[in-house]
């Protein structure tokens, strides 16, 4: 995946759990941690917008950019 996140290191950085976080910006704890563990395909602006009022900080400090290396995972 190129698009890493790092909702994790955010998350610490505010002394913030899952349970907390997810109670802010009301999201299932199970979501939530769909995209703290970089398992997420997609995520809404609106859930972004409110994780980043929650946690207060910016998309680029959640999401980042990873280039991806060659023979790496293809899709079939």
């Amino acid at each position: 995946m190129a698009i890493i996140s790092n909702l994790d290191v955010m998350m610490a950085k505010r002394k913030k759990g899952l349970t907390e976080l997810a109670g802010e910006v009301d999201i299932t704890l199970a979501n939530l941690s769909i995209l703290k563990n970089n398992k997420a395909k997609a995520v809404r602006l609106s859930t972004l917008n409110a994780i980043c009022k929650a946690l207060q900080c910016q998309p680029g400090d959640i999401l980042q950019y990873v280039e991806e290396e060659e023979g790496g995972e293809q899709d079939v």
